[in-house]
C-alpha cells in the first residue's frame, strides 16, 4: 500500500504550524470525498514544553469535533524531552504530564518509554487504529530526553547539570535495544555494525551532496495548482482581468439569492434584495457579495466562507444563512445555485490565530477554492499576528508556496471605540514588498464584487487583505447598478467621486482611502466647493502609480496634494504611500510639490473612546484636508 507524505514549512514559532496542517488536511478530504476522514490522516509532531504553553493547541483540539473544521481525527506525537530550552517541567506547567490539555476533548492518551523503541512502534499502531475505528485525536506522550542542547552552540548543563549529567552515562536508544535484539538471538553484532556504518555512510554521501545542489524548478505549480504560476512571467502576468458576468449569470443567481423555499418561513430580508434585481439599481454590499459567490459557484468554483459571525455577518448584513422563524432549520441559498461550484459558510469557533491558520493551509491546497476569513471586527485580527507574520506575508518567499486566502477585516472609524474601529491597515503595509500580498480597501459594492472575482479569475494566486466596511454597509451613496456587474468590467485600483469638478478645474487634489472619501464629497458638494476633487486609492498595495500618474498628468493646475485619513498619523495609510505618491508627481510631470498630510495626530491609541470627541476630531480632518476653515483643523501639524 503506498502513502503520499506531504510535508508542510514549519516556521520556529512554536506550534504555529498546527492549524495549517489541519486545514490542508481538511481541504484534501473535500477534494478527495473523504467524507469522514479514513483516507487523509494529519499528524503533528509537538515538544513537550510547547505542547503545554501554547495557547494554538488548545484553539485546535476544539477543532476536532466541529462541523467545517474536523478532520476524522488528528494523531498528536509528543517528543517529550522533559525540559523546554532552558525550563524545567515545575516551571512551565501545572500538570503532571505536557499531554493533560488533550483530556479537554477527552482524547486517550499513551505514555510510552522513549528508550523502546518497540513500546513506541505498539503505541503508533494503536494510536492509528484508533483515530481510523472511532475519528477522534489521540496523543502519544513519548518520554525521552535531548541528549544535546536546544542548537548546536548551546551547553544545557548551565540550568540542568544533575540531568545532564545523567544522560551524557546514558546509552543511546540505538545501543539498548541493538544490546537487546544480541540477548534475544534476533541479530549478531556484526549485522548492527554494519547497519550502523551503512547509515553512517549515506548521510555523509546526502550531506556532500547538498553542498552543490541545486533544484531543477520549484515543484509548487504542480499536482492542484497546474496551470497557475507568477505573476511576473508572460504566460500568467495579468493583473487585472475582465470579471463581468453575463445577463443570464445575473438572473440566475438573482433568482436563488431571492426565492425563499416552499415552507421556510423568513423575516422581511430578502425583499430588499428582491428589488435591487427587479430594479437593477441600489444593490449594497452584502447583495454585490452574494452576487460576486454564486456567480463563482455558477461558473464551477468553489467558495469558502469562515468566520465568528460570517453566516448572519457581524453587522446584519450578509444573510448567507436563512433560519426558519418557526422551527429555526437553515438554508443556504448560495448552496443551491447551480453550475458545479459549491458554497460553504461557517461559523467559526472564537478563535483568531487558530481558524485564520486553518483557512490558509486550506487555501494551500485549494488554489481553486476563493478561501475568506472574517474578523468581527478587523482589530480582532490582532490575535492571528502570527499566522500574517509567518506564513500569509512571507510564506512565498521563504517556502516558495503560493496562497489566495482572503482577509475581510471590517474597519473604518465611526465613533466605537479603540478596539472597534481599526483593522490596522499599517502593520500589512509594512509587510508588503516583492508583490507578496495585495491589500485594499473599496468603497463601492461593484468594485468589491470585481476584487473577489479577480482573486480567482487571474492565473496566479496572491493573498488579499480588504479593509471591509461598517457604516458603508448601507450608506446611500455607496451603492451600485447591475450595470456595474453585466457585460465587460473588472476591478477598479482608483476611483473619482461623481461630482468632481472637470480635471482643468481642480486645484486641489485629495487622496483617499474608505469610507472617509464619502464624508468628504458630502462637505465638499454642501459648500459648493468646485475647485476640489477627491480620488479613492482603493487597492493600496500593489501600489496603484501606473493610473494614478495618468490621472495627476489629466489634472495640470493642481496647487496642493493632501492625503487624508481617518486613522492616527503614525497608523493607517500616510508612512507607506507618501513616497509613492511623491514618484508619482515626479513621474506625471507636476507642479514640484510634496503631499500634505491631513488626518488626526499621532496616538498610541487607535480611536478615543468618547463619541462626542471622535465627532470633533473627524470634522476637523475633513476641514483640513478640503481647506475649510475649522477651529479644531490644524490637525496635519500635530504628531
Amino acid at each position: 500500500m503506498k502513502v503520499h507524505l506531504s510535508l508542510l514549512p514549519n516556521p520556529s514559532h512554536l506550534e504555529a504550524v498546527n492549524p495549517v496542517v489541519l486545514g490542508k488536511a481538511r481541504a484534501s478530504q473535500v477534494a478527495r470525498g473523504d467524507a469522514d476522514g479514513s483516507e487523509v490522516l494529519p499528524v503533528l509532531l509537538h515538544g513537550d514544553a510547547a505542547f503545554a504553553g501554547q495557547g494554538i493547541v488548545a484553539e485546535i483540539l476544539a477543532f476536532s469535533d466541529l462541523p467545517g473544521y474536523g478532520t476524522g481525527g488528528t494523531i498528536h506525537f509528543i517528543i517529550n524531552n522533559q525540559v523546554g530550552f532552558t525550563t524545567s517541567p515545575q516551571f512551565a506547567r501545572s500538570s503532571p504530564y505536557p499531554s493533560d490539555i488533550a483530556k479537554m476533548v477527552q482524547a486517550p492518551i499513551l505514555h510510552v518509554n522513549g528508550d523502546d523503541p518497540e513500546a513506541v512502534t505498539f503505541a503508533c499502531k494503536l494510536a492509528i487504529e484508533f483515530r481510523q475505528q472511532f475519528k477522534r485525536d489521540i496523543v502519544i506522550d513519548m518520554w525521552c530526553y535531548r541528549r544535546f542542547g536546544h542548537n548546536e552552540g548551546d551547553e544545557p548543563s548551565f540550568t540542568q547539570p544533575l540531568m545532564y549529567a545523567g544522560i551524557r552515562n546514558h546509552p543511546p536508544v540505538s545501543d539498548i535495544y541493538g544490546a537487546r535484539l544480541v540477548a534475544e538471538n534476533v541479530v549478531d553484532r556484526g549485522w548492527i555494525d554494519g547497519q550502523v556504518a551503512n547509515f553512517t555512510a549515506t548521510l555523509e554521501n546526502e550531506f556532500d551532496a547538498a553542498k552543490s545542489y541545486l533544484p531543477n524548478k520549484a515543484d509548487w505549480f504542480e499536482g492542484r495548482w497546474s496551470g497557475l504560476g507568477r505573476p511576473d512571467t508572460p504566460e500568467t502576468g495579468r493583473r487585472n482581468v475582465e470579471t463581468g458576468i453575463s445577463e443570464d449569470a445575473y438572473r440566475e443567481v438573482g433568482r436563488n439569492l431571492t426565492t425563499v423555499p416552499e415552507g421556510l418561513t423568513l423575516q422581511r430580508i430578502v425583499d430588499a434584495r428582491r428589488a435591487m434585481f427587479d430594479s437593477g439599481e441600489g444593490f449594497d454590499w452584502a447583495t454585490a457579495e452574494a452576487l460576486a459567490f454564486g456567480t463563482l459557484v455558477h461558473e464551477g468554483i468553489q467558495v469558502r466562507l469562515s468566520g465568528q459571525d460570517s453566516g448572519r455577518g457581524t453587522f446584519s448584513q450578509r444573510h448567507s444563512v436563512w433560519v426558519d422563524q418557526n422551527d429555526g432549520h437553515k438554508y443556504i441559498p448560495l448552496a443551491a445555485v447551480p453550475g458545479g461550484g459549491r458554497f460553504e459558510v461557517r461559523d467559526s469557533p472564537l478563535s483568531e490565530f487558530g481558524v485564520l491558520g486553518f483557512e490558509y493551509g486550506y487555501a494551500l491546497n485549494e488554489p481553486r477554492t476563493l478561501v475568506l476569513w472574517e474578523a468581527q471586527f478587523g482589530d480582532f485580527a490582532n490575535g492571528a499576528q502570527v499566522i500574517i507574520d509567518q506564513f500569509i506575508s512571507s510564506g512565498e518567499s521563504k517556502w516558495l508556496r503560493a496562497n489566495g486566502l482572503v482577509m475581510l477585516l471590517p474597519h473604518g472609524y465611526e465613533g466605537q471605540g479603540p478596539e472597534h474601529s481599526s483593522a490596522r491597515p499599517e502593520r500589512y503595509l509594512q509587510l508588503c514588498a516583492e508583490d507578496n500580498m495585495q491589500v485594499a480597501n473599496c468603497t463601492t459594492p461593484a468594485n468589491y464584487f470585481h476584487i473577489l472575482r479577480r482573486q480567482m479569475h487571474r492565473d496566479f494566486r496572491k493573498p488579499l487583505v480588504i479593509m471591509t466596511p461598517k457604516s458603508l454597509l448601507r450608506h446611500k451613496l455607496a451603492v451600485s447598478s447591475a450595470a456595474d456587474f453585466i457585460g465587460e468590467g473588472h476591478f477598479k485600483r482608483i476611483l473619482s467621486d461623481p461630482s468632481a469638478p472637470a480635471d482643468a478645474e481642480v486645484k486641489r487634489l485629495v487622496l483617499c482611502s474608505g469610507k472617509l472619501a464619502y464624508e468628504l464629497m458630502e462637505v465638499r458638494d454642501k459648500a459648493g466647493d468646485r475647485e476640489t476633487a477627491i480620488v479613492r486609492i482603493e487597492q493600496l498595495y500593489p501600489f496603484p502609480s501606473e493610473p494614478l500618474v495618468a490621472r495627476l498628468r489629466r489634472m495640470a493646475n493642481v496647487e496642493e496634494l493632501v492625503w487624508a485619513q481617518e486613522e492616527p498619523k503614525n497608523q493607517g495609510y500616510w508612512t507607506f504611500v507618501e513616497p509613492f505618491i511623491e514618484r508619482c508627481l515626479a513621474e506625471a510631470g507636476a507642479k514640484p510639490q510634496r503631499p500634505v498630510y491631513a488626518g488626526r495626530a499621532a496616538s498610541a491609541s487607535p480611536a478615543t473612546g468618547l463619541a462626542k470627541r471622535h465627532a470633533a476630531e473627524q470634522a476637523a480632518l475633513i476641514a483640513d484636508a478640503l481647506g475649510h476653515s475649522s477651529e479644531a483643523a490644524p490637525q496635519r501639524k500635530a504628531g
